[in-house]
């Protein structure tokens, strides 16, 4: 390990970026995996600020030895980088753990404060020098200090749907109930399901052995409200590629089933949403799409004779145009585990922007445990973290609110973490399809890495995912609440001009901010880090400030 000032050929990996090549549906998953564990504070009284990052590498179905180019960076809270280690970490079979070790010191103790550890990495196959052009980012918060807690609004929180929480809602409250759920995962209808004493990543298309309804009924016992099964729309034909013998009636048949299985799951448990729908696109030149309430599968794959191996015909990697037919149909979707580059590209731009994909994706996960865990505990710690994709998209102009789920390929539903979507219903109507697609279309959702805590944002009294006008003063309110007892260690609220095509940056570090914007549209979001080091994301509000 080396602590050094970086070597010309690991700043041009840094410089580079783009998507590992997976030709085949097997190779969904074929991609290096780069992951940062950074503990929120000292474990040892004893020594304090001292502790150990842990980075995790992996690359599921490799076919070659790999090595891996790290950095690591410890960030004060002016943007100052205070400490970095280097290194270059061989990559044979299975997932990589490099335990990085630090005192807590470095020239002398730090300041107090919230700062920011950022982990960068590139895959190469082993004997190859040149750079990878795959780069992953990776950014969690830790605290120095202690650092001086802020102060937050009274806020009760919200009824929720099948949690602890019962009581009627106090007066003034909102009017909505949190449902919690995980909109991102896969059964035995493509490479999911998989039993978690054998589940060592992604498997061959429907084969493993459970399916959506074991799926539904887990997750249900498990406590949670919603559960989305979300299958690769393109492995419909049982295949790594395309099967030359499939029939179109099968794949399609096979669609249905998944269809009916939810609802009827959902009819037999009043309060319990089981939501089926597909996650669409590949990886290498794509990105992955969820479609939660599309009737009809789509597709691109073609069997021998020709024959289309779905409903709906819809061009590979073509995003502009599977916008545009999700906006016709009414169907709303979710950017999954975007990267800041190489993905859903509209005219060769990466993360492009189109006025069919604002009005149609709703959604862009912000952060997500591994999708091969194998835990059922809540207690996985290889997460990864795409706000810096989320805030390239909420910067192209995509109206998107953040999620949080965990793309499970085992039979643990849910279980892999306790971060969960929250969705807002208004109190007295029924969860069901249709309420659920209302509160995603109309962005009122959160994101949480606490299953027990809730984050709201409000704006001159307006609810988080709403647009209007304003002129004079706005003032933003990030109400948290907290079912467990969990306490606020810092509070940012982001601040970003739609269409502009710049940077995200924090306005505030108080949870109640009063300001005059300038004049122009802007967006606002909350970020809040609980003291165990978990966070929380509000979805945004778009404001158009006027003289």
């Amino acid at each position: 390990m080396k602590t050094s000032i970086l070597s010309p050929s690991f700043l041009a990996l840094i410089l580079l970026s783009g998507c590992a090549s997976a030709p085949a549906a097997i190779d969904e998953h074929s991609e290096f995996e780069a992951t940062l564990h950074a503990p929120y504070r000292a474990p040892d009284a004893a020594r304090p600020d001292a502790r150990t990052f842990t980075l995790t590498f992996d690359y599921p179905n490799a076919r070659r030895a790999q090595r891996v180019d790290w950095r690591l960076e410890l960030i004060n809270p002016l943007g100052r980088v205070v400490r970095r280690w280097q290194d270059s970490t061989p990559m044979t079979h299975g997932p990589v753990a490099v335990p990085v070790a630090w005192s807590g010191l470095d020239a002398g103790k730090l300041a107090a404060g919230i700062y920011q550890v950022r982990l960068r990495a590139g895959s190469r196959d082993a004997d190859e020098q040149a750079p990878s052009a795959d780069v992953h980012e990776q950014s969690w918060q830790i605290e120095i200090g202690p650092a001086q807690a802020p102060a937050t609004p009274q806020f009760a929180p919200l009824p929720v749907g099948r949690g602890t929480l019962q009581a009627a809602p106090a007066t003034g409250a909102l009017p909505y109930t949190v449902y919690l759920g995980n909109l991102h995962s896969q059964t035995n209808h493509s490479d999911g399901g998989a039993e978690l004493d054998n589940c060592k990543g992604a498997q061959d298309p429907l084969t493993a052995k459970y399916g959506p309804d074991t799926a539904f009924a887990y997750a249900h016992k498990h406590g949670l409200d919603i559960l989305v099964a979300s299958e690769h729309n393109h492995m419909y034909d049982g295949s790594d590629g395309s099967n030359a013998n499939a029939d179109p009636a099968a794949a399609i048949g096979l669609y249905r089933k998944g269809l009916q299985t939810a609802a009827a799951y959902s009819a037999a448990n009043p309060g319990f949403l089981a939501l089926y729908g597909m996650e669409w696109g590949v990886i290498n030149k794509g990105g992955h799409v969820n479609i939660f309430n599309s009737d009809q599968l789509l597709g691109w794959e073609k069997n021998g004779k020709g024959e289309l191996l779905a409903d709906v015909a819809t061009p590979r990697s073509d995003y502009a145009a599977l916008y545009t037919l999700m906006r016709e149909r009414g169907w709303i979707g979710q950017f999954n585990h975007p990267s800041t580059s190489g993905q859903f590209a509209i005219d060769g731009q990466a993360l492009g922007y189109t006025k069919d994909g604002d009005e149609a994706m709703a959604l862009c996960e912000v952060a997500n445990s591994t999708a091969f865990s194998t835990n059922d505990r809540e207690s996985e710690t290889r997460r990864s973290n795409y706000e810096a994709a989320c805030n390239k998209l909420l910067e192209a102009g995509f109206h998107v609110a953040f999620s949080t789920n965990q793309d499970n390929h085992c039979a643990n539903w849910g279980t892999a973490y306790s971060n969960r979507t929250g969705i807002l219903v208004p109190n007295g109507t029924a969860l069901g399809r249709d309420s659920f697609v209302e509160a995603v279309r109309a962005r009122r959702v959160f994101a949480t890495m606490d299953k027990g805590s809730q984050l709201v944002l409000t704006a001159n009294g307006r609810l988080m995912g709403e647009r209007f006008t304003n002129s004079g003063p706005l003032t933003l309110v990030a109400n948290f609440a907290s079912t467990t007892g969990k306490q606020v260690a810092a509070v940012a609220i982001m601040e970003g001009v739609p269409g502009r095509g710049g940077m995200v940056a924090q306005l505030s570090s108080e949870a109640t901010t009063t300001f005059t914007p300038a004049p122009g549209a802007h967006f606002y979001y909350a970020k809040v880090t609980q003291a165990d080091g978990n966070v929380l994301w509000s979805a945004p509000v778009w404001v158009t400030q006027t003289p």
